[in-house]
């Protein structure tokens, strides 16, 4: 049996959590919700994580805006998914929600302006 002990990032509380592996059964403790059960199991089975970046803007009025992914990305494609963010760019104007990239990865996520840029 394997035990890790993590901090749940779900909510403000930061419960100290001991996740017991078992081959296939995984036990949660010091969780203070729900949510620290979750966050326990899927940091094991699938940990995923929001990617925040920037990406370069074409004939904008700023040379960068802020992205993020609209959904978690499993831990193991970010650099991935970062090597790609950095090598685009996005003709201006850029609205704060719209897909610059579609499906990254084949993930089926998208990465998304949280910044806008307007056109010069």
């Amino acid at each position: 049996m394997e035990i890790r002990k993590m901090t749940c990032i779900n909510c403000p509380l930061g419960c100290s959590l001991e996740v017991r592996i078992n081959d296939e059964d995984i036990q949660v403790s010091g969780n203070k919700c729900k949510r620290g059960l979750e966050y326990g199991v899927n940091e094991i089975k699938d940990p995923r994580r929001i990617v925040t970046s920037t990406m370069k803007v074409i004939s904008g009025d700023k040379p960068l805006v802020s992205v993020k992914t609209d959904s978690e990305i499993p831990k193991k494609l970010i650099f991935e998914a970062m090597k790609i963010i950095s090598k685009s760019s996005i003709n201006a104007p850029v609205k704060i929600g719209d897909i610059l990239l579609e499906n990254i990865l084949d993930t089926g996520i998208n990465i998304v302006a949280t910044s806008c840029a307007l056109r010069i």
